[in-house]
């Protein structure tokens, strides 16, 4: 037997860079050639250019034996082709070919039978997993130094910002001239809302939002981990036909695995206040009121569905926009409560001698567990589920169910309406009146700001809204800020 090995065992070379091939090698470990078993370089396979499904034949320059691409199928005789399908219109199965068990709605069909405020579920793709967002966000709260706040105005419109953070000044090149930081005073503010001094990023008109009427006020903020408020409040006072004074809170908590939760709120705050005033001031039972509010404040969130146009039909991801609303009318002596989702409504009396009580009960995983007797309620609320809500506004809403209730208290109190970035904080009735300022009664947007600085001071990891409602309503007395801004309301007024 000949000594000698072929080649291709041992010492062949690349044909490209002569570099040395192991036996056995099917490419150059240098320049990545490819190389047959006796070592001799393989022929490029040519790239075949794809045609468009429709086109038949060969693919034109293409080796014999190319890929040959069939034409699509036609519904009927007039040359239509068959409509295109996505992942998403079509009917999901498990793997192996059988109907998805229930709970697990197919890909395009119903709306998930929970939602949940977890900004790492949102479209935007914002969130981390943790509910938290990568940077956190600056205190809200903070100060230029020096700076002194201002007093409020009575009135101030719902969205204004009086005695904290300014509101963000008009973009660059909308007539308005340039922009100057609203922090350090001399810095120019770039395209991009960051001061070109000092850096900092000038504040959005919703990152915290105040309004005050007298003893009516309320407080939202972005909170701290949050990019933006996706939470709305509308308060606002009103006269029943008979002349008697009312006040109106509405609460609303954008969803945020939906898409655009920030517009949903706004729009459900905005659809359901503009409804009940309307009503009272018919005549209608405040009960009804606010049970036509929220069914308005549906038709209004399910209406934004429908403004993504068909560009947005197949979007992945695409929740419809959803939110929670809690509202409160006192008139006379009735105090009526309606929500839907688990934004709530606490009564904590004046005098601190009677029993403060939670008004409403959630819509969420966590109290139908409590309601069918399956776990305690702190079990259910330490459950990372808890906040899965069961019910709330949007177009892939189950079932609308509006809850409202009605109560005559037999002392004077002050209702807070609030969103659940303050009352994870302050859970109980007991717990929401200890944060509660004895002296909101007197000062309400005072009391209001404390409870927003409480949740903040917690860690602040949702946006914080709450509304302060007095009960029963002050007297409308002449010349009144309270007077003032009925009248401005009642004559269509900003």
């Amino acid at each position: 037997m000949s000594s000698e090995q072929p080649e291709s065992a041992a010492g062949s070379r690349c044909p490209r860079c002569a570099e040395p091939l192991e036996p056995g090698d099917r490419f150059c470990g240098f320049c990545g050639r490819g190389v047959s078993p006796d070592g001799t370089g393989q022929e490029d396979h040519p790239t075949i250019a794809m045609q468009s499904p429709g086109a038949v034949g060969a693919v034109p320059g293409a080796p014999a034996g190319a890929v040959r691409w069939p034409t699509a199928p036609e519904v009927d005789s007039a040359d239509t082709p068959a409509p295109v399908h996505l992942a998403t219109d079509l009917p999901g199965t498990t793997s192996g070919g059988g109907e998805l068990p229930p709970g697990e709605p197919a890909s395009g069909g119903a709306g998930p039978r929970y939602r949940t405020d977890d900004p790492s579920e949102s479209p935007t793709g914002t969130g981390n997993g943790t509910g938290d967002y990568p940077l956190p966000a600056p205190d809200p709260r903070a100060r230029p130094a020096g700076e002194a706040p201002e007093a409020p105005e009575a009135g101030t419109p719902t969205g204004e910002d009086p005695g904290h953070e300014p509101a963000a000044q008009p973009p660059a090149g909308t007539g308005a001239g340039p922009r100057t930081c609203v922090f350090c005073g001399v810095g120019r503010v770039a395209l991009d809302d960051y001061c070109e001094h000092c850096g900092k990023a000038q504040p959005r008109e919703r990152d915290h939002m105040e309004t005050s009427l007298d003893t009516l006020a309320a407080v939202s903020d972005r909170g701290l981990r949050h990019h933006r408020n996706e939470d709305a409040y509308a308060v606002s006072p009103a006269t029943l036909p008979d002349g008697s004074p009312a006040v109106v809170a509405i609460v609303c908590d954008g969803v945020s695995s939906a898409s655009r939760p920030d517009e949903a709120s706004l729009a459900a705050s905005r659809a359901a206040s503009a409804r009940v005033l309307d009503l009272l001031a018919l005549g209608t039972h405040p009960q009804a009121a606010m049970h036509e509010a929220i069914l308005a404040a549906s038709e209004a969130v399910n209406a934004l569905a429908g403004e993504g146009g068909a560009d947005q039909e197949h979007a992945a991801h695409q929740n419809a926009p959803a939110c929670t609303l809690v509202g409160a009318i006192v008139a006379k002596d009735l105090l009526i409560i309606g929500w839907v989702g688990d934004s709530r409504a606490y009564w904590v009396p004046i005098d601190r001698e009677g029993p403060s009580a939670r008004l409403t009960e959630d819509d969420s995983w966590a109290a139908q567990m409590v309601a069918a007797g399956l776990m305690s309620e702190a079990e259910a609320y330490a459950d990372e589920r808890a906040h899965a809500i069961t019910g709330w506004l949007g177009a892939d809403a189950y079932e609308l169910e509006p809850h409202t209730v009605s109560f005559k208290p037999d002392r004077p109190g002050i209702v807070v309406v609030c969103t659940d970035g303050l009352w994870n904080y302050a859970e109980s009735a007991d717990e929401m009146a200890s944060v509660l300022p004895v002296d909101a009664a007197d000062r309400p947007l005072q009391a209001a700001r404390t409870m927003v600085g409480h949740a903040l001071d917690g860690g602040g990891h949702d946006n914080v809204t709450v509304a302060l409602v007095p009960f029963p309503v002050p007297g409308q007395g002449a010349g009144s800020a309270w007077g003032a801004a009925a009248e401005r309301t009642a004559t269509g007024g900003p």
